[in-house]
């Protein structure tokens, strides 16, 4: 039994959630997301909440069971409050400046890169060392700001690089003589 499944995503106020086509809708005052329903799960919409149960006994309904809830409870938070992840950089000369819809990076290279901000989300440079990527949609954050993260990994040695905010870069010794 799934202990995440088994718990119903409560809906907020101002949030409505509507099924239809085999799609989950859910409209808040942020935007709308939708999610393709699987035919191994039942959804369930009901006052005040979504739940989620496995439409059979099978191994597969059950292994999806968890991670469908977890993906609605994604879609509902997304239209209320929305995902933010927040990369700091590192590194004697890196810098980052958000002009527009464009994301301005200067890593080390010959030349600057130049990142376009996809559709639905939003970058903001505070300063010149910290990104921070916004939007309601879970996966298209993480995936934005793995993209900005790839073009300089935070190395072991001296730590330069782009990492996530938090998170925590084993550090190596160097040469001994």
């Amino acid at each position: 039994m799934s202990r995440i499944g088994k718990k119903p995503v409560a809906i907020p106020g101002g949030v409505t959630a509507t099924i239809d086509n085999g799609t989950l809708s859910v409209k808040g005052p942020k935007g709308t997301l939708t999610l393709g329903l699987s035919d191994l799960i039942d959804y369930k919409v009901e006052e005040g909440e979504i739940s989620v149960k496995p439409a059979n006994d099978s191994r597969q309904a059950r292994s999806f069971w968890g991670m469908q809830r977890t993906l609605v409870s994604n879609l509902v938070e997304g239209v209320t409050a929305g995902f933010t992840k927040t990369l700091d950089i590192k590194g004697v000369g890196y810098r980052a400046n958000a002009q527009g819809r464009n994301l301005k990076l200067q890593l080390g290279y010959s030349h600057d890169v130049d990142l376009p901000v996809p559709e639905g989300l939003e970058v903001k440079t505070p300063d010149q060392t910290t990104i921070e990527v916004s939007g309601i949609d879970k996966q298209a954050v993480g995936q934005f700001a793995a993209e900005i993260r790839r073009w300089r990994k935070p190395e072991p040695y001296k730590g330069k690089g782009i990492a996530y905010r938090g998170e925590y870069i084993f550090r190596k010794e160097g040469k001994k003589k």
